[in-house]
């Protein structure tokens, strides 16, 4: 649940009735949509809001003893608002969270003394002063919006979103097991740049996994319910019981890593190493993995890992990463997306493990078992590519969206037909701008989420694509 702290913001001179009425509609729709909210009674200020030098102390206060629970602040302005108690309230709060500027609507059979609100004006003079004072804020989509409608909503539904985002960046731990496959260079990356925006990488030699691996045995309970997992996971007939044990293991290995240090994703190096000397492709295990909300990415593709990790915190939904691979036909907008596959069950219309068709032909069939395979289902979903750009200093990133569609297609692995409007014009920005080919994805539209979460508060330089 996102717990947002509320402000209502008050101008003495304008009717009292407008804070009352507008404090109690804000928080019951707050309350319907399933967001907590953390608000003063209304008897400690006057009219339950804040105008005041000792109200903003007030509300400063009381935000600074919740620190560890806000997500986010809503100000609300029933009328105009006092902007100056606002702005320093934020200020005097030293809470580092995203906020969302509301102005109630004017009605002109309503616009004499007694009820006539002039939020509308208000609300640019409250972003002037938070602009003033370097505090981050995100608007409403409509300028004023009454809170009972369906477009206030799906904005707090939005901002509860890019507040998930936020907070689920603070800290963050992504694992890597095994280095890069040598021959990508495309996924290197700069640990430090995510270091300092609050995220480590925690590293994991795959020798030190096999080790693991070494010392469990068939009978182990650990392993006996990983195997069954997997069985209930997806269609393993015709898959060499040998296959299936040793995938059973490496999945309790790799959840013994992730809880030892307490990490939300992790990237794994998929190939050779794992083939040529444990003998199976690490596919099914991470698919798991990534459909019960923990990203896990091939090629020990951390900016991957992380870009699925984003998409889900927005969607709330499964992230799968994913290769710019193919066009489709002659069709400008179209293209296949493709990986080999450790998608999550969640992307799929039907699927079932098999063997790495690519991989085989160089370690042999009997090594690659664990694949899974099938088709990504028709739907809409958001695309996000994230690269570490040490050269600006910067952390870049890319977000779009699309559809998945139902075309004709044969092939293998995981796979998919897109439609992306501007399809060539994002091409064209990936390559120019040197982003690598892998491409994260999730089956719902947010994109408008990550730009606002990742522009505004990371500060991190964002391409939202549109046609």
């Amino acid at each position: 649940m996102v717990t947002l702290g509320v402000l209502i913001g008050n101008r003495g001179f304008f009717p009292a009735h407008l804070c009352t009425e507008g404090r109690q509609k804000v928080l019951q729709v707050l309350e319907s949509e399933g967001i907590r909210a953390l608000i003063l009674p209304e008897e400690a200020t006057r009219n339950g809001a804040v105008e005041s030098l000792e109200e903003a102390r007030k509300y400063a206060e009381f935000f600074k003893a919740h620190r560890d629970e806000l997500d986010g602040v809503l100000v609300s302005l029933p009328n105009f608002g006092d902007e100056r108690a606002i702005a320093n309230t934020l200020r005097w709060a030293g809470i580092d969270v995203p906020v969302l500027i509301h102005a109630f609507p004017d009605r002109p059979d309503r616009m004499s003394i007694n009820f006539r609100r002039d939020s509308f004006c208000g609300k640019i003079s409250v972003c002037n002063n938070l602009y003033q004072y370097g505090i981050r804020y995100s608007l409403t989509t409509l300028h004023t919006v009454d809170p009972d409608s369906e477009a206030f909503r799906a904005d707090l539904r939005r901002f509860a979103a890019v507040c998930r985002v936020v907070r689920s960046l603070r800290g963050l731990r992504i694992g890597q097991i095994g280095a890069r496959p040598a021959a990508f260079n495309t996924v290197r990356y700069s640990e430090k740049l995510l270091e300092r925006t609050g995220i480590t990488v925690e590293p994991l030699d795959l020798s030190e996994l096999l080790g693991w691996i070494r010392r469990m045995n068939d009978q182990d309970p650990p392993v006996q319910q990983k195997l069954e997992e997997i069985r209930a996971y997806t269609d393993t007939q015709g898959i060499p019981e040998e296959s299936l044990y040793k995938l059973a293991k490496l999945g309790v290995a790799i959840d013994r890593f992730l809880q030892e240090k307490e990490l939300k994703a992790v990237a794994i190096q998929c190939w050779t190493a794992l083939e040529e000397f444990y003998g199976v492709v690490p596919c099914t295990p991470m698919s798991m993995l990534s459909n019960r909300l923990i990203p896990s990415a091939c090629e020990a593709d951390i900016p991957g890992v992380l870009s699925m990790y984003l998409l889900q915190q927005a969607s709330g939904k499964p992230a799968a990463l994913l290769d710019w691979n193919n066009n489709y036909r002659d069709e400008l907008d179209k293209g296949v997306v493709f990986h080999c596959s450790n998608l999550p069950a969640a992307f799929f219309e039907s699927q079932r493990m098999d063997y790495q068709e690519i991989i085989a032909g160089t370690v042999g069939k009997e090594n690659t078992y664990g694949t899974l395979v099938g088709r990504i289902a028709p739907g809409p979903f958001t695309f996000c590519g994230l690269t570490t750009d040490e050269f600006s200093g910067r952390i870049r990133t890319y977000v779009g969206e699309g559809r998945f569609t139902d075309d004709p297609l044969e092939t293998f692995g995981g796979y998919g037909v897109f439609e992306v409007p501007g399809l060539q014009q994002l091409l064209r920005y990936i390559c120019a701008n040197g982003f690598p080919h892998h491409v994260a994805a999730t089956l719902n539209h947010v994109a408008d989420v990550l730009a606002e979460a990742l522009g505004t508060y990371l500060g991190w330089d964002v391409y939202r694509h549109q046609a």
